[in-house]
């Protein structure tokens, strides 16, 4: 059984950092993009940013500046690098990894960023 878990959330004041990290346990073979997504209260889960297996990247307008997605193969872990950090950040962060099966979530870590 696959399993995505993710860490790395808190509290953290406006202009502060946070790295979530998120890794995959169980038998998930050849993934194919991994990526971080987050849903505020009231709004839709959206994409903050992406990875490819090749290592192309992909940002959200939002956060392109400001957050680095990283990964670690040989791990199955992704990373995501949160600096200025804005109240309007706040939300549960998600990651997913995609294979060429199916897709995975994690369960989500709450940021909360205060002003």
């Amino acid at each position: 059984q696959v399993q995505l878990v993710e860490s790395g959330g808190g509290l953290v004041q406006a202009g502060g950092s946070l790295r979530l990290s998120c890794a995959a346990s169980g038998n998930i073979f050849s993934i194919k993009d991994m990526g971080w997504y987050r849903q505020a209260p009231g709004k839709q889960r959206e994409l903050v940013a992406s990875i490819t297996n090749g290592g192309s990247t992909n940002y959200a307008d939002s956060v392109k500046g400001r957050f680095t997605i990283s990964r670690d193969i040989a791990k199955k872990t992704v990373y995501l690098r949160m600096n200025g950090l804005k109240p309007e950040d706040t939300a549960v962060y998600y990651c997913n990894f995609q294979t060429y099966n199916r897709g995975y979530w994690g369960q989500g870590t709450q940021v909360t960023v205060s002003s």
